[in-house]
Formats: C-alpha cells, structure tokens, sequence
C-alpha cells in the first residue's frame, strides 16, 4: 500500500520528528533514500538540517536531485522544511556559493547582524500573510500564529507571488514559507511549532489531495 508522506532520507534531517507528526495527522509515511521511491511517491517531504552546499552534496551523493525534479514535473506535492525548503531555491550563499535544486527562482543569504540582532535566528516568531492562505497549507491556521525558526540564512525568492508568509525579525523581512503549485515550503519547523505546525502539515495533506483529484 503506498504511503501517504515518502520522506527523503539524505543524512540531512530529523526523520523521527517530522514522520511523528505527520502521523499524528493522521498520515501513513515511509522513508526513502531510492530514487524509485521518491519518483513514485504519492506525496514527499524533503527535511533538512544543516548547512546548504552540505545537504546538496548530499542529495548529489546519493544521486536523489533528479528523482525530485522529475517527481515535482510529474504533479507529486512536495513539502520542504527548513534547510529542505532553502535547497528548493537556485542558489545559496552559505560557506561559498552552493548552486540548489531550483524550483524556485531565488537565492539563500544569510541573515544581517547588527543593531542588537543576534544570528542565528532562533525562536517563536509570529506568521504574517505575504498573500491570501486561501487553499493553501494554511489556510486553517489562525492569525495571529506563531512558529518555531532556527536558521541564519533566508531565501530571497525572486517571484513575489511565491512568497507565502514572512515574519518581522527585529525590522528585517524573513521569508518563512514559499508555495509555487504543488510545492510548499516552510523555513520554519512545522513539526516543532506545536497546533499551528500541525494545522499547517494537516493542510498540506489536505490540499494536495485536491491537486490528485
């Protein structure tokens, strides 16, 4: 029976928590480093924790970049966390110049410093609509919500229109979540962000459901 969430093994990422989650969701959910796995997927979640050029060497090790590309053009929905929202984007900047899986137009750069503005970005941080959550992921959660960040880097999409909700970090615009069709990004931890993080993985289930219909 395939499951409903294939998670994308690459070394990179805290599996236990966000498979839990989903689970409580009420979702099914495999794990997978193969490349077959990943293309017939009914849906996949790539997490990530560390650094950029780190989690794509990774994914280039183990020969998994193009699977998800051809899973993603094939209409397979695609979650993102954190560092598996940022390898989305064309490039980062992150100990060089990493180049991503770029299904989303936009670099990664790191967070400014400076006038009282500590980095690493760490904490509860309140979520702002950058355009309607309107049959999105979010779409149930409830303004205003909070969600749980931990990174020094953000993605600067180039496409406003990809941007679904930022947050104000001490008077810098961070971008915490993307969307472009199928794909949804969070650069926040769903699966550590407690009622809202998991309104927001329920609604990724549910709103891809439509997308198959």
């Amino acid at each position: 029976m395939m499951s409903d969430v294939t998670i994308i093994d690459y070394g990179m990422g805290n599996l236990f928590s966000v498979k839990r989650a989903f689970e409580h969701c009420g979702a099914s959910t495999a794990v997978t480093d193969a490349a077959d796995g990943i293309r017939t997927a009914r849906r996949l979640l790539l997490p990530g924790v560390g650094a950029f050029g780190d989690c794509m060497d990774n994914l280039r090790r183990r020969r998994l970049i193009d699977p998800i590309r051809d899973a993603v053009a094939a209409g397979t929905p695609l979650l993102g966390i954190c560092v598996g929202m940022q390898v989305l984007f064309e490039e980062g900047d992150e100990f060089g110049l990493h180049e991503g899986i770029g299904l989303f137009r936009g670099r990664v750069t790191r967070i400014p410093g400076g006038g009282g503005r500590k980095v690493p970005h760490v904490g509860w941080a309140a979520l702002v609509p950058a355009r309607p959550w309107t049959q999105t992921a979010f779409e149930a959660v409830q303004e205003p919500a909070g969600a749980y960040f931990s990174h020094s880097y953000a993605a600067q999409p180039a496409d406003s229109d990809d941007e679904l909700s930022h947050v104000d970090y001490q008077g810098v615009r961070i971008c915490a979540a993307v969307r472009r069709g199928g794909i949804t990004a969070c650069q926040f931890h769903p699966e550590r962000s407690g009622a809202t993080g998991l309104q927001v993985l329920a609604g990724f289930l549910r709103t891809s459901v439509a997308l198959e219909s």
